[in-house]
């Protein structure tokens, strides 16, 4: 492998190797990428489309162009009125005594009050006890004179229809009396069911007085928390016998809209009044006839409706097409974390902020490019949403938006673990805020009886600034369509009721608020980026733990006590210990009793992963680190990785604590991961120039590197290099992350079961390489293979139950916990018990192993027997009885590795 003499990769160099393998990795994905730009392009297509045929339709034929109305529906006049629950009664901003009770809501029989007032009290009160006429239901020529009364409003839609008269309408009709009797009601000729209510006529002594009064009971006080709406307000001012002079006060219905107020329920008041008028002049006989209302018979038009309707839908599809690409993006970024590619990089040197740079820049560069599809799509098509509003506010208008898309990616991609709950988690998103924003959104926009400070808070949910652009540029467009205006322009921003500026100061600030947002949630709480911090990480006083916690933890550690160490294990305490002392430098890695205790949860005890492990790796030491499946080999690499953090102890990394400075560990470190993570469609000639990128590697240096790397792992010929790695067999992407861990000359390796998979001759190859690397840094490799353990390692660890059993190199641990022989006999059953007697007459401290079906083991010390004993066992027990088989042989660093852990297990079975 090309040894580095660079030093540390700067944030340039890094960047752009990040930038070189994701340009690289999204060419391979240009169909999605290519699906992505196009979806703007095939929606603006459709409505172009839509629209275009509708208006050929309709010019076409004069039926679809416009509907006649020869006979508009006459309906009979109403009075409009407050509903029951909002009828004026008194309160504390009402404090008037001759207002009814607020006794009444609860009974449901509150009058409707109309205010007095003018220069005559006299006459006006004389002309106030005409107002509603007492009627008889039997008699059919009173229903002439009935003052009907509804809180409906009068919808119009294509022609006049008058919803308080259908028999199926929920809004209620009344008749207006001074005094309704008992189950006053009757049947209107429509079918609907008219009720009495009673009128109150009250005097003001001022125009003035009434105005305040009105005003307090109307919504527009904010201090007032119930509605005391009034049925309306006369003032007669100077009427008397020559002169008629009157001013009426009428509140529109709240369901109307802001924009075009209806007063289609006023001229029945008016008629009211001047009916009293006529009625106190010439006698109770006098009257004038409102018998009905209708519109003109007229034609009309039906493609503006039809552009119209076009216009709606593609407000609401371009709402959701603009927030479509979050998904895209919180999917490209979660697919990294999930896959642990992007704790690989970083493992290999790479920082925080150059991902975080690269990533966004291009997050950047593809919702521009999409932004910019649409708009020109947009132009071309010729709809008037793109055409009539200026192309510039729209691209400044989208660039705020973006920017703010790509920060709220990041926040979800913090807090979602994988692909498939982030595309969940984005779809539910868009289409709530595609629903809210069109049933709920659109009516704080449309309605006055909202305050601007509430519509901004509405905004501030996030999406719904991006609506209000989008509804500020189709009403635009719609009142250049009308001949109203030129469409949205720069000078319109400032206009009274435009929110589009609002709207783009709401999205910068979430943009830098949600940028910093992501960033902590990225340390905190997401586990793409390696260790958690804690919440309050950014506080340097509360960064260490609490003290309770330590308490704890110290109460449960003592009693992992190093006192039943071994005399090897101890000795290797005592030279770590000696080393912290001297603050030598000499050992690459240096473990100081390092912990790893996972609280007990649900009632289970503390599980003690590692229990104070101390070792010293020397430079240019392969250390091999053996044990069963559970012993804690994967939390130890895990704490030295940066993976977890330890819970007591700590471990030193070329003199760099990994608990304080593992950002400058990754930097001199390589890591073949148990599981090989790699990209699928680069190929492993990309993985490395990538990797050797991280390190720093440049020019002809990189080069010669990448090719070296290649050839030692066996991938350079048959242009396997050249191969996506998804096509790679087991072994070729074991070989692949083996030489991705060892480019850049790393201080220290860990090699996490690197053969596994690896046909014997590849097995071999990559052996080799493992020698040679190991002469210039640290190895530290874990395995089940005893081969392939005393191939490669200097010295050897047996790992049992979270702690280190023995240390040393396989020809010590051997001789130490393997001193015996292994005689293994089998010979026709019947004869088993003269077996074991002359095996035992042999040598007396015999330890018979195994047993059955006629064959037996035996390990015999070697300090008790010679080799010449035994072939002479084996000599008289042929000529005693039939000998069917026999084996004897050494050791086995196999049979050392059963032998210690069974009996680390049964120690701490025992405890």
């Amino acid at each position: 492998m090309e040894v580095s003499t660079h030093g540390r990769a700067g944030f340039a160099t890094q960047a752009n190797a990040l930038f070189r393998k994701s340009l690289t990795y999204q060419k391979r994905n240009r169909t999605q990428n290519l699906c992505l730009l196009i979806t703007p392009l095939v929606i603006v297509g459709f409505f172009a489309t839509v629209e275009h045929y509708m208006r050929t339709l309709t010019e076409s034929s004069e039926s679809l162009r416009s509907m006649e109305v020869r006979n508009p529906v006459p309906w009979p006049p109403a009075l409009k009125i407050p509903p029951d629950a909002k009828r004026a009664v008194r309160s504390k901003y009402m404090p008037f005594s001759d207002l009814p009770p607020p006794s009444c809501r609860v009974y449901g029989n509150c009058p409707v009050t109309f205010l007095l007032t003018g220069t005559n009290q006299s006459f006006v009160m004389s002309m106030a006890e005409k107002m509603f006429p007492p009627v008889s239901i039997e008699n059919p020529s009173d229903m002439d004179r009935l003052v009907l009364a509804t809180p409906a409003p009068l919808f119009q839609s294509n022609y006049l229809v008058d919803v308080a008269f259908q028999p199926d309408s929920p809004s209620p009709l009344y008749y207006l009396q001074t005094k309704c009797k008992a189950n006053s009601s009757f049947p209107y000729p429509t079918g609907k069911e008219v009720k009495c209510v009673e009128g109150l006529k009250l005097w003001r002594n001022s125009s003035s007085e009434i105005n305040k009064e009105v005003y307090k009971g109307n919504g527009a006080n904010k201090q007032n928390k119930i509605d005391n709406n009034f049925g309306a307000a006369l003032d007669f001012s100077n009427t008397n016998k020559a002169n008629f002079n009157v001013i009426l006060w009428s509140e529109p219905s709240r369901a109307e809209s802001a924009f075009s107020f209806n007063f289609s329920r006023l001229p029945r008041l008016v008629n009211m009044a001047s009916n009293v008028y006529l009625q106190a002049l010439q006698g109770s006989g006098t009257q004038i006839l409102f018998e009905f209302m209708k519109e003109v018979p007229t034609t009309l038009r039906i493609s503006a409706s039809l552009s119209e309707i076009v216009d709606l839908f593609l407000r609401m599809t371009t709402f959701g097409l603009l927030l479509f690409p979050v998904t895209v993006l919180v999917t490209l970024i979660v697919y990294e974390k999930e896959k642990n590619l992007r704790i690989m990089m970083k493992m290999h040197g790479l920082r925080d902020t150059a991902y975080w740079s690269i990533t966004y820049i291009y997050c950047l560069f593809v919702s521009l490019l999409f932004v910019q599809f649409f708009l020109i799509a947009g132009k071309l098509s010729g709809l008037y949403f793109f055409t009539k509003n200026d192309y510039i506010v729209q691209s400044m208008f989208y660039f705020v938006h973006v920017n703010w898309q790509i920060s709220f990616a990041f926040v979800i991609a913090a807090l979602v673990p994988t692909v498939k709950t982030a595309q969940v988690v984005c779809s539910t998103f868009m289409m709530l805020c595609c629903v809210i924003a069109f049933y709920v959104v659109t009516k704080f926009f449309e309605s006055s009886d909202f305050s601007s400070k509430t519509i901004v808070l509405v905004e501030m949910f996030p999406g719904f600034a991006l609506y209000r652009g989008v509804y500020e540029f189709q009403k635009y467009a719609s009142f250049a369509r009308s001949g109203a205006g030129v469409g949205m322009q720069w000078k319109n921003l400032n206009d009274p009721g435009n929110g589009l500026k609002t709207a783009m100061a709401i999205m910068m600030v979430e943009w830098k608020v949600m940028l910093l947002l992501a960033y902590y949630l990225d340390q905190v709480v997401s586990t793409g980026s390696g260790r958690t911090k804690s919440p309050l990480y950014f506080l340097h006083c509360l960064r260490r733990k609490p003290k309770f916690q330590q308490q704890n933890m110290q109460r449960y550690t003592s009693q992992l006590s190093s006192s039943n160490d071994h005399s090897d294990v101890a000795q290797e305490r005592q030279k770590v210990e000696q080393l912290m002392q001297e603050g030598s430098t000499s050992h690459t890695a240096i473990c100081d009793n390092i912990k790893k205790i996972y609280p007990g949860r649900d009632g289970n005890p503390a599980k003690a992963a590692v229990r104070g492990l101390s070792l010293a790796l020397a430079k240019s030491e392969c250390f091999g680190m053996l044990g069963p499946n559970g012993a804690g080999k994967t939390s130890f690499i895990s704490m030295m990785i940066g993976l977890t953090d330890p819970t007591s102890g700590t471990a030193y990394i070329e003199g760099l604590d990994i608990t304080t400075s593992m950002d400058d560990v990754y930097t001199c470190m390589g890591v073949c991961p148990q599981f090989d993570l790699l990209w699928e469609t680069l190929t492993g000639r990309e993985h490395l120039y990538f990797y050797g990128r991280l390190k720093n590697l440049k020019g002809s240096v990189l080069t010669r590197a990448v090719e070296e790397a290649l050839k030692d792992v066996n991938l350079f010929h048959g242009g396997i290099a050249d191969k996506h790695s998804g096509k790679y067999s087991g072994g070729m992407k074991r070989r692949l992350s083996v030489a991705i861990s060892l480019i850049g000359d790393p201080k220290i390796v860990y090699l996490d079961e690197p053969s596994t998979g690896l046909d014997p001759a590849s097995r071999n190859s990559l052996w080799n390489v493992v020698k040679h690397a190991k002469k210039n840094r640290t190895i530290l490799l874990t395995t089940h293979s005893m081969e392939e353990a005393e191939a490669l390692c200097d010295r050897l660890g047996v790992f049992v139950d979270g702690a280190l059993r023995c240390v040393g190199n396989p020809k010590e641990l051997k001789a130490r916990y393997g001193g015996y022989f292994i005689f293994t006999m089998t010979t026709v059953q019947g004869n088993d018990t003269e077996v074991e007697d002359m095996v035992l007459k042999l040598c007396n401290n015999a330890n018979k192993t195994y047993h059955l079906g006629g064959t037996q083991k035996f390990e015999l010390p070697k300090h008790e027997v010679r080799l010449a004993d035994i072939f002479q066992l084996v000599e008289d027990a042929k000529s005693r009885f039939p000998v069917q088989a026999w084996a004897l042989a050494d050791t086995t660093l196999e049979d050392v590795f059963i032998k210690v852990t069974c009996q680390a297990q049964a120690v701490s079975s025992d405890e």
